[in-house]
């Protein structure tokens, strides 16, 4: 009886996916946790329940790899995230609200993996991080020039303005990592508040 080479493959890369996510996983658990600097493959293994740290060196070609692997996933899932529930609204100022709602219910839902990539993008800079922060820097400039056109914003720099909103949310990971307990929902509202005011129009 033949052996049916396809299947045998499509099972390797099925288990070789689940590997894979399973090490990310373990990564950012232990990043999250103990630190860049302390994320050894060692620490990695055991919270993935390698047997060996051999089986991260087969999926990823050293530390930087891995990290590297850490950042794009982490910031994938907040641009999945984000996107549907900005595209979900007709105008821009929905879509600027939707936005900033959606980064700071991710950051809440999403601890872990925020913290470990605050400290990926700390301990080892990658240029990543900067590229996604760039794209979403973008994506805002894109919403409030529309708002202009539209005539639902005023005048003002859509740059600058982007940038502001965007600072404003970063910082929430390493203000979260000082006071856990702080009221989310509170700081979503006041941005938008905040934001809302900031690109209106006047009514004089």
């Amino acid at each position: 009886m033949p052996v049916n080479t396809s299947a045998l493959d499509d099972a390797r890369s099925v288990t070789s996916s689940v590997r894979r996510r399973q090490i990310i996983d373990a990564a950012i658990e232990v990043i999250a946790e103990f630190g860049y600097s302390r994320a050894s493959f060692a620490r990695i293994a055991e919270c993935a329940g390698l047997s060996s740290t051999r089986f991260i060196s087969y999926h990823f070609q050293g530390k930087g790899d891995l990290m590297a692997a850490v950042v794009q996933d982490v910031i994938t899932a907040i641009g999945d995230y984000v996107r549907q529930r900005v595209q979900a609204e007709a105008t821009a100022a929905g879509m600027l609200r939707a936005y900033i709602e959606a980064v700071v219910r991710f950051i809440d839902g999403h601890r872990a993996p925020m913290i470990a990539l605050t400290e990926v993008m700390l301990g080892a800079g990658f240029d990543d991080g900067v590229a996604g922060d760039q794209v979403a820097t973008g994506h805002l400039e894109m919403i409030l020039r529309q708002g202009q056109s539209s005539g639902e914003f005023r005048d003002f720099d859509p740059w600058v303005m982007a940038t502001a909103v965007q600072r404003s949310v970063d910082g929430l990971p390493f203000a979260l990592q000082a006071s856990p307990g702080i009221d989310l929902d509170a700081y979503a509202r006041e941005l938008v508040t905040l934001f809302q005011l900031g690109t209106a129009r006047s009514e004089r």
